[in-house]
C-alpha cells in the first residue's frame, strides 16, 4: 500500500492543485492530510491563491481515501464544508510497524507520544526524517509555506521506505521504516 502525506495546505487552491498533481504523478492508495488545512493563520502570511472553499472541493475529490488529522488552525466549521472527519491523531500499522500520525502541535519530537515506532507530524512547515531514542521522526514539511529554507514538500510511504520529495518529485531524503 502507498501512502501520500501532506500537511499544512493553509487554504492555498494553487497548492491544493498541486495535491492532485501529485495523485496522478504517484497514485497513492491513501491521502493522511495531517491538518491546517484550510486557515492560513494569525502567524502566516496569505497562502498564493487563497481560497479554503476551492481547496475543500479539491479535497472532497479523494473523501473516499483520506485520513484526516486536525491542526491548530482547524475548527469546527472546517468539517462542515469538508466531506471527510478530521481526528485528533490516526494510528496505523504499515507493514507490522506502527505509525502515529498528528498535526504535530500537541504530539512531536519534543512531546513523543506513547505509541508509534515511526511519528509523522506537520505544524512546522519544515520537511525531515531523523531517528532519535529508537523512534523514526518524520515532517513532511508544508506544500504551501515552506520556513527554514526548506522546499515545498510531501511524503511518500512506501511498502518500506519513507520519501521526503518536493513538487517536483525529486527525493530530498529517504529511509527504510522496516
Amino acid at each position: 500500500m502507498k501512502y501520500l502525506v501532506v500537511s499544512d495546505i493553509h487554504g492555498s487552491s494553487y497548492y491544493a492543485r498541486k495535491v492532485k498533481e501529485i495523485m496522478g504523478k504517484e497514485n497513492p492508495d491513501k491521502i493522511i492530510l495531517l491538518g491546517d488545512l484550510y486557515y492560513h493563520g494569525p502567524r502566516n502570511c496569505l497562502t498564493e491563491e487563497y481560497n479554503p472553499s476551492e481547496v475543500a472541493d479539491i479535497l472532497n475529490e479523494y473523501k473516499d481515501i483520506i485520513l484526516c488529522t486536525r491542526g491548530n488552525c482547524d475548527a469546527e466549521v472546517d468539517e462542515m464544508i469538508s466531506e471527510f472527519k478530521f481526528e485528533e491523531y490516526v494510528e496505523l500499522n504499515i507493514n507490522g510497524v506502527d505509525f502515529f500520525f498528528s498535526h504535530g502541535h500537541k504530539y512531536n519530537m519534543d512531546n513523543v507520544p506513547p505509541v508509534g515506532k515511526v511519528v509523522v507530524y506537520g505544524h512546522f512547515h519544515t520537511g525531515f526524517i531523523t531517528e532519535e531514542y529508537g523512534t523514526i521522526f518524520v515532517n513532511p514539511g508544508s506544500i504551501s509555506l515552506p520556513k527554514n529554507n526548506t522546499p515545498n514538500s510531501y511524503l511518500i510511504i512506501s511498502d518500506e521506505k519513507l520519501i521526503l520529495k518536493d513538487l517536483n518529485g525529486n527525493v530530498i531524503d529517504e529511509k527504510n521504516y522496516l
